[in-house]
């Protein structure tokens, strides 16, 4: 997500937070998590296979999910999160079993305790009209845009993710999708990874889309209603190999859009010279007909809404941002909410770098302006550590942008680039969290770094930036 306070997704949305749950009350291991009352530990889920119908005209939804998970330990019941859909059946191994719902959660209860390794199918059929969910951001998750052909969009982070299907709601439970998604003749479907099917049944059309991931489900994204869209290819530099892209948006921004996101070729080459490979088999944006707070980095496919689309690349750091999260908050995820300016603030050096690519603000120079801005401000955040509620607090993405150019002038260019690829490199498609990022970033200095970071991530006063390096090297 680009910088923000997040409170709604389509304006005007909002809902009031939910209250506190016994889960959120939670001791031990569990209470050291943000948002404990979200995710089991009991498994870890390797694919989610979604067949989904949705009915604009009517808002509701059919769906059924086969999750196949591995058991973490001995597990007498298995506990997914799913919010305002109702079970309609379910079975374990292919045995129908019994289940119950607890607030937002669902428990399945086997005929057999699961033992501790052991691999197992879940088969879900649920529906109903699905909604945003209350957070204490807002309401987040599954919404209708509002246009006139009934269209729908998914942008669920953080916690938005159970309110379409049934999942392990946790940023460090990654696994493979498949999407298949039935809608009326005539409109569209658009998910995260590639399309490899689409068929025509007549009064209906499905689409099936795969993404081998390994993808959190809050990044998991459908779109559905009618979109003009265009392809593109880019060079990964980083080994040669074509890119496919697409975007979609409504055929009335068509020109503007284009405009708009017709560098994401140009940002890819760079941003491969910068990161290293791009980590998944297709990219591209989707343009939703609705006003949205922020863009949303969906795996593979964010979002963005009508108002960040004018025809003049107003909002082109927005679209470095979204980009750069492919890397830095996707590929590479989290292990716990607390440690999001791994995400936030690597996207938002992002940005920085795009422009000193394309000749405008130096990264440094945008680094002493937002250092100014911070210095004005309250010194009462610790970024590494803010807290459940000031995750997307602004400070997270420009305080953590300015820790990486703080590292980045006190071990120079070579240096740092080489760190950062090496970061993605040993933890693609894995989730890692700020002490590993620390043990990583001393293996590429000559000095150690952390006491640099230490004060920038946790202590609450604003360290100065070093002195500017009078020659920086370009990666």
């Amino acid at each position: 997500m680009t910088r923000c306070t997040r409170r709604a997704l389509i304006r005007g949305a909002a809902l009031a937070p939910l209250a506190a749950t016994a889960a959120d009350r939670l001791t031990g291991p569990a209470a050291e998590r943000y948002f404990p009352g979200h995710g089991s530990y009991g498994h870890h889920t390797t694919s989610y296979d979604l067949s989904l119908a949705y009915d604009p005209a009517a808002g509701t939804l059919r769906g059924r999910a086969r999750i196949r998970a591995v058991a973490a330990r001995p597990l007498p019941e298995v506990e997914l999160d799913l919010a305002r859909l109702t079970v309609r059946s379910a079975r374990v191994d292919d045995i129908e079993v019994r289940t119950r719902t607890k607030r937002h959660k669902l428990l399945l209860t086997p005929p057999r305790p699961l033992a501790e390794g052991a691999p197992f199918t879940l088969d879900i059929s649920y529906g109903g009209r699905p909604g945003p969910v209350r957070t204490p951001f807002g309401a987040i998750g599954w919404d209708r845009t509002g246009d006139a052909h009934g269209g729908t969009l998914v942008a669920a982070q953080p916690l938005g993710a159970p309110s379409w299907f049934p999942c392990n709601d946790r940023p460090d439970d990654k696994a493979e999708f498949v999407f298949r998604v039935t809608v009326p003749r005539g409109h569209h479907v658009l998910a995260n990874g590639a399309l490899t099917e689409r068929s025509d049944n007549g009064a209906t059309e499905s689409w099936t889309y795969h993404h081998s991931g390994p993808m959190a489900p809050y990044l998991a994204a459908l779109y559905t209603g009618r979109f003009g869209n265009d392809t593109w290819q880019a060079r990964d530099t980083a080994t040669g190999r074509s890119i496919t892209g697409r975007n979609a948006y409504p055929v009335r921004l068509s020109h503007r859009a284009r405009h708009d996101l017709g560098r994401q070729p140009a940002m890819i080459e760079a941003f491969t010279g910068w990161f290293g490979p791009y980590p998944f088999e297709t990219y591209g944006a989707v343009v939703v007909d609705a006003d949205l707070d922020e863009p949303v980095e969906n795996q593979t496919l964010p979002v963005f809404g009508r108002n960040h689309i004018d025809g003049e690349r107003t909002w082109e750091t927005l679209v470095a941002h979204e980009l750069a999260h492919q890397w830095y908050g996707n590929s590479v995820s989290l292990r716990d909410w607390r440690d999001i300016w791994l995400n936030e603030g690597f996207a938002t050096y992002g940005e920085w770098l795009w422009s000193e690519h394309t000749g405008e603000d130096p990264a440094d120079a945008i680094a002493r302006r937002e250092w100014a801005r911070l210095h004005r401000g309250p010194q009462n955040l610790r970024i590494g550590d803010p807290g459940q509620d000031r995750i997307f607090d602004d400070r997270v993405y420009t305080r953590g942008a300015c820790a990486l150019h703080a590292l980045r002038l006190t071990t120079g260019d070579e240096r740092f680039f080489t760190l950062l690829r090496g970061w993605h490199h040993a933890h693609r498609g894995r989730s890692a969290d700020t002490p590993a990022f620390l043990a990583h970033a001393a293996r590429y200095t000559p000095q150690t770094p952390e006491p640099l970071l230490h004060a920038w991530l946790y202590d609450k006063p604003l360290p100065p930036l070093p002195p500017p390096r009078p020659a920086a090297v370009r990666p």
